[in-house]
């Protein structure tokens, strides 16, 4: 096993874990975001989204400790590869670039996943603690997820930081979708433009997905009234 962990902690060992950790949040938030989306059925559909998750907890419970343990490892990692990079070419995250050769998405990534971080620790202090740990108004007692969502998208400085998280989001994802194929080496002059191209289609479908969220339901469904 001496030679996993020689490989792991390397450079490229690292970024090897960056890609599947990347990977499997990648499909995370698909999953995620269609949850979501089924806010706009109204609360009785999002009320049986939410209660239908909770019949299976044994299972969203070790999902949510393999994604707890994915994230760390990337955010780890990605500091790490981070540090090293600006020690020894001055770049912010992709070895041996530097700005003349780098995307603006591969040098603002350190700064994009900081940013998306703080929110999702924000993010789990109002959603997550709600549905499953207190609940002061009792919505969640009474299973009115819905409007725990609601309530907190109505209020302005919440769906600020929300859609501009998600931008940020969307930024982090374009860079992080084509990285993670020529991290496992799936390079070729035919098909790396149709990646690039699915990296930022995908990118922008998330961003815009969440975004729309805070924006109809503070401005479309009475929230500044």
């Amino acid at each position: 096993m001496g030679w996993l962990f020689r490989f792991i902690n390397s450079t490229i060992g690292k970024k090897f874990v960056m890609a599947i950790t990347g990977s499997f949040l990648v499909i995370f938030m698909v999953i995620h975001l269609a949850g979501n989306l089924t806010l706009y059925g109204g609360a009785d559909l999002f009320n049986g989204y939410v209660l239908t998750l909770d019949l299976i907890k044994p299972v969203i419970r070790i999902i949510e400790v393999v994604l707890l343990a994915a994230f760390i490892l990337h955010i780890f990692n990605g500091v790490w590869l981070w540090i090293e990079n600006k020690k020894s070419k001055g770049t912010r995250y992709k070895i041996n670039a530097s700005s003349e050769n780098s995307s603006l998405f591969s040098r603002t990534m350190f700064v994009t996943g900081s940013i998306v971080f703080i929110f999702l620790v924000l993010h789990l202090a109002t959603f997550f603690w709600r549905f499953n740990v207190h609940d002061p108004e009792g919505l969640a007692d009474l299973h009115l997820y819905f409007n725990i969502v609601t309530g907190f998208f109505q209020m302005w400085w919440y769906a600020i930081l929300y859609i501009i998280a998600v931008i940020l989001l969307g930024f982090h994802l374009n860079h992080g979708f084509q990285s993670a194929f020529q991290t496992f080496g799936w390079n070729h002059k035919k098909y790396t433009p149709i990646i690039k191209k699915l990296g930022t289609l995908y990118a922008i479908i998330m961003a815009v997905g969440f975004a729309s969220l805070p924006i109809y339901f503070f401005f479309f469904y009475g929230g500044n009234q």
